[in-house]
């Protein structure tokens, strides 16, 4: 498919820069894709209504870290934002990061992040057009260090948000599941923000399992797509990990004839990449590029569930694969004409195999 048939009339107003005031408030739709039924106007607590007992959901439990921070450049005094990436080496303390402005940083030029603070960071690289590396000049044990250094970061909310509110102590919570336990993304496996533990016990009682793998998401999926013919794209890799319990459970369930639903894009990619041919989730460490767009075959679940994204983004294109083109474009339209909430903060759609 072509990324021009992936647009669509966004308006700003339907950007959502807030998280609902509950966790599991928000607006959802679903839709089945053998019927083609389309339902509007429930409740994200409503996903319950569309699963049953020995049903198996799929999360991401990666966690994020407090990646944005703010220094300013030696003797001229320049505002810059350091965006963390990930830890290069933890005994040099050298880190993968993007600067922005990118221009006015260059290798040697040293970055300070408190007035009269101890942390400092040098220029030892220059990795891409905006990617440096840095090599933070702080002395004390590395536990330490991170504690220090994640206290001057903030919530790394998309640029869309940041571009118009700063990151507060309320997103330090928000922008962060609450199942969270495998630090290493810089941003949130979005769709698993609309789980409290309110919801989260329903599903246990009515006999739902959880099963938990980790992929530490990065900006892959805001870079913007710049070649018309999708099979020409990239992705950046993730690292990611699914274990023996997690293959065990899904395994089980899937079997067993019962429905196995990933939760948010993440985790349809991470699941996609350590799926075998025999239809079964196999063990995996290491690192995905997996890139999903239309046409392509599921091997695992058959639900899943994530936001409404924006136009020609590679979540979208991932719901689509699942749910087909015609379908889930037409519930994007829907989305704009009710006023649903799109990205990271905004509603859901859930896709059913019936």
């Amino acid at each position: 498919m072509k990324l021009s048939q992936f647009k669509f009339k966004l308006p700003e107003e339907l950007v959502a820069l807030e998280p609902s005031y509950h966790r599991d408030e928000c607006r959802l739709m679903v839709a089945h894709r053998k019927s083609g039924k389309i339902e509007t106007d429930l409740d994200f607590r409503n996903i319950l209504d569309y699963f049953d007992e020995d049903d198996t959901f799929i999360f991401n439990d990666t966690q994020v870290f407090p990646a944005r921070l703010y220094g300013t450049k030696e003797k001229t005094d320049a505002k810059i934002e350091v965006f963390l990436l990930r830890e290069l080496n933890p005994d040099l303390r050298l880190w993968d990061v993007l600067v922005e402005p990118a221009r006015k940083i260059r290798i040697g030029n040293k970055l300070f992040f408190e007035d009269d603070g101890p942390m400092v960071a040098e220029v030892i690289d220059n990795t891409t057009s905006r990617g440096r590396t840095l090599r933070f000049l702080y002395d004390c044990p590395h536990d330490e260090f991170k504690r220090e250094l994640y206290a001057l970061g903030s919530a790394p909310l998309p640029r869309y948000i940041i571009d118009k509110r700063p990151a507060t102590e309320e997103d330090t919570e928000r922008f962060q599941t609450i199942y969270a336990s495998k630090e290493g993304a810089v941003t949130a496996p979005a769709t698993g923000l609309h789980f409290s533990r309110e919801l989260m016990k329903r599903m246990e009682i009515r006999g739902i399992n959880f099963a938990y793998i980790t992929l530490h998401c990065g900006l892959g999926c805001f870079d913007p797509i710049e070649v018309e013919d999708l099979t020409k794209h990239k992705m950046t890799s993730e690292q990611m990990f699914v274990t023996k319990d997690a293959c065990e459970l899904v395994n089980k369930t899937k079997l067993d004839g019962h429905r196995v639903c990933c939760v948010g894009v993440s985790t349809a990619r991470a699941t996609e990449t350590a799926v075998g041919t025999d239809g079964l989730l196999k063990e995996y460490e290491g690192w995905t590029n997996k890139f999903i767009f239309p046409p392509y075959e599921f091997g695992l679940s058959n639900a899943l569930v994530a936001n409404f994204y924006h136009p020609e983004s590679p979540m979208m294109m991932t719901q689509a694969s699942f749910g087909g083109y015609d379908l889930v474009y037409e519930c994007y339209k829907q989305a704009v004409k009710n006023e649903y909430k799109f990205g990271c903060y905004g509603d859901a759609l859930l896709i059913v195999d019936d």
